[in-house]
């Protein structure tokens, strides 16, 4: 029931104040929006009706300002801070003097009479001031492009814009996505390089109006670096002059500075960095650095410079033992900006290396004598080289004596096969492994083996084998030691017969560290070669000279034309001396012997006789084969003859012969024309005879 109750007494309420305004009514003759200048008078006109002598009240807001009783002779309640402004007309109408800003405020106006109720009306009253020195500014203090917000605001020393308008470049800023127009701003939202140019604002009031303007410049940059090589090539050689730009755009315009190796490069003059007579080392990546000194922005961008040099002459190639059983091969080429690609095509596709490149195979017969090529390629330069892998080749060994400070013998056998790659030497005596130690010692390059003792006999007569191996095979030699040996010698002599040279060979395998040389006879006529005087008999050998090992000749000088000397050589072996050389006669002739006298004289007879035989012979031949030529032949039937062709030295059939041997070879008698005296016939064989046999 309390709704029903509540609706029943708005009900009568709204009859009653129905009647009562119908009674008291109170209504503006003007606006009720009013405008006004500080320092100016205005009135808040009102009539009203309907009630005589009523009460009227003055609001300001909700604030009572004025209460009077129209036609009161009693003054209106007016507070004093309000005194010298506000008046009230007889009317009932408000009045202010010399209004202020503070005043602009609601106002309403209440008029009562007892028994007639109330009656009211309101005005809006603005005060403004004439608009004086506006100011723009902005907010941050430069727009820069792709922040949040760009906000321009103003602001005035006096007076109230009522309207405000915002123009660029002419045209009328609406508000949009890219501006917000607020009552005391413009804010352009994420600002771009196109928003730099000339802003307007138009502020407005009822009593004044001002344009104002500001020019916006929006920082921008720097933009994706540009960056260029003059002149423009994929590479450069050592030697070369370049330049390197960098530029970009931006606002203000970016400083630039290039940056290499971690270090800031002084001599680039707006980003242009010149580079004369450049290095390799000068090659890799050069960095621009940018920088908007204004937005504090910044942008980096490398560049690659390639800077390239030869190699250094041509590509080495070789081949290596890899535990005596594959092959290495080895190919490099030094030096270069790059490093040169290597590559061996023939060995492997996929195997490459820089600046050098070994590449292990198994050994096999194929490549036994196969060039294998190693290709090099650099980009200034393509080169090769070739390699080839060979079995050890057969070889003789050499054999070297000396005698060591503590007077040893030192025979020293050398083994050099020529192979790729080098052979490895294995050493052995018989059937027993040769190592290093006291008596044995085998060189770093195990070609050499060395012998050391006292006694040489311990290793004369021995069999001292060599192997050269390497992984495509292998070649073997034995070494039989022999004691201080001549194998050959000779002597010469100059015109005058006072200058003697003897030269002599040994055998390879004879273990020799000197040589005496030895005479028989005279005296020389001075000292000899070696500065030492011979003395002795003429009828023993003496020692006049020593060579060392390696001598194979010898001079002896100041003989006596007149005399008749005899030399030999004597091979030693330390201490050990070997059987002398053939013995060689300088001088004038020694006659012949008794016996070689006895022997001529023996001689001469039986020649003789030898000779009256042989010449009977020859006779009794000649005269038998005339005689035999004149006998009478008979006919024989073809059908059974038989012919023989007979040379003078196929021995006649028994039957024609009558037993007689073939005639001897005379011309053999001429091998020794030395021995004759006169010389002899030269048998002439007569021509064929046919001799012919009837069945």
């Amino acid at each position: 029931m309390t709704w029903l109750s509540t609706i029943l007494l708005a009900l009568m309420l709204s009859v009653t104040f129905q009647g009562a305004h119908c009674d008291l009514q109170v209504s503006p003759p003007g606006p009720t929006l009013v405008n006004a200048q500080v320092g100016r008078n205005v009135t808040l006109a009102v009539s009203f009706s309907g009630a005589s002598d009523p009460v009227v009240r003055w609001f300001m807001g909700n604030l009572p300002v004025v209460t009077w009783t129209i036609g009161s002779s009693t003054p209106p309640d007016i507070p004093n801070v309000h005194n010298e402004v506000l008046k009230i007309e007889p009317d009932g109408s408000l009045v202010f003097v010399n209004v202020q800003l503070d005043y602009s405020n609601n106002y309403t106006m209440e008029i009562t009479k007892s028994g007639l109720g109330t009656a009211s009306a309101s005005f809006i009253l603005k005060v403004y001031e004439s608009i004086q020195n506006v100011t723009l500014s902005t907010q941050p203090d430069y727009a820069t492009e792709g922040v949040d917000k760009f906000t321009l605001q103003y602001s005035t020393l006096q007076g109230e814009a009522e309207q405000w308008m915002w123009f660029f470049s002419g045209v009328e800023i609406k508000t949009n996505s890219h501006y917000s127009v607020e009552q005391k701003s413009l804010v352009i939202n994420r600002p771009k390089r196109n928003d730099t140019g000339r802003y307007t604002l138009f502020l407005a009031n009822p009593f004044s109006d001002v344009t104002t303007h500001k020019n916006v410049t929006v920082l921008y940059g720097p933009d994706e670096p540009i960056l260029e090589a003059s002149p423009a090539q994929s590479f450069y050689v050592s030697g070369d002059s370049l330049s390197l730009s960098c530029q970009a755009e931006g606002f203000p315009q970016p400083s630039a500075e290039w940056v290499f190796g971690g270090q800031t490069l002084s001599d680039s003059h707006k980003g242009v960095l010149n580079l004369t007579n450049v290095q390799p080392s000068q090659g890799g990546v050069y960095t621009c650095k940018l920088l908007n000194e204004k937005s504090g922005a910044r942008r980096q961008r490398n560049m690659t410079v390639y800077i390239y040099e030869k190699p250094l002459g041509n590509p080495l190639c070789s081949v290596h033992s890899v535990n005596n059983n594959d092959l290495q091969y080895h190919c490099h080429w030094s030096g270069g900006a790059p490093k040169a690609q290597l590559s061996f095509p023939a060995l492997s596709n996929s195997s490459s290396g820089a600046g050098h490149l070994s590449l292990t195979v198994t050994a096999s017969d194929d490549l036994n004598g196969k060039t294998v090529t190693c290709i090099a390629d650099h980009p200034l330069q393509q080169n090769k080289c070739n390699i080839t892998a060979r079995t050890p080749v057969e070889f003789l060994p050499s054999v070297r004596t000396t005698v060591d400070l503590e007077g040893k013998v030192v025979v020293t056998i050398q083994c050099i096969s020529e192979a790729s790659p080098k052979a490895v030497v294995t050493w052995s005596r018989g059937s027993e492994v040769v190592t290093n130690g006291t008596k044995y010692q085998i060189s770093a390059d195990t070609t050499q083996l060395r012998i050391r003792d006292y006694n040489i006999s311990s290793f004369l007569l021995k069999n001292y084998t060599c192997t050269c191996r390497n992984p495509l095979g292998s070649q073997r030699r034995d070494t039989l030691l022999q004691g201080p040996t001549i194998s050959d010698s000779s002597l010469f002599s100059n015109q005058d017969g006072t200058v003697i040279t003897l030269t002599w060979e040994v055998p390879p395998t004879s273990v020799v560290t000197g040589f005496d040389i030895q005479m028989k006879g005279p005296d020389l006529l001075s000292d000899n070669h070696n500065g030492s005087q011979t003395k002795g008999g003429s009828n023993e050998y003496r020692s006049i000279q020593r060579k060392p090992g390696s001598a194979r000749s010898a001079d002896v000088s100041v003989l006596d034309p007149k005399s008749i000397y005899r030399f030999r050589v004597i091979p030693r072996a330390g201490m050990t001396e070997g059987e002398p050389s053939e013995t060689h006669r300088i001088g004038p002739g020694e006659g012949l012997s008794g016996p070689a006298i006895a022997g001529i004289a023996a001689g001469i007879p039986c020649s003789l006789l030898f000779l009256l035989l042989l010449i009977g012979l020859i006779y009794f031949c000649v005269y038998y084969f005339k005689k035999k030529s004149r006998q009478t032949r008979y006919p024989v039937s073809r059908a059974v003859e038989k012919a023989v062709v007979t040379q003078p030295d196929i021995t006649p059939h028994k039957l024609l012969t009558g037993g007689l041997k073939s005639p001897p070879d005379y011309n053999i008698l001429h091998h020794a024309p030395s021995e004759r005296s006169v010389a002899l016939p030269t048998f002439v064989p007569p021509p064929p005879v046919r001799f012919a046999t009837t069945v």
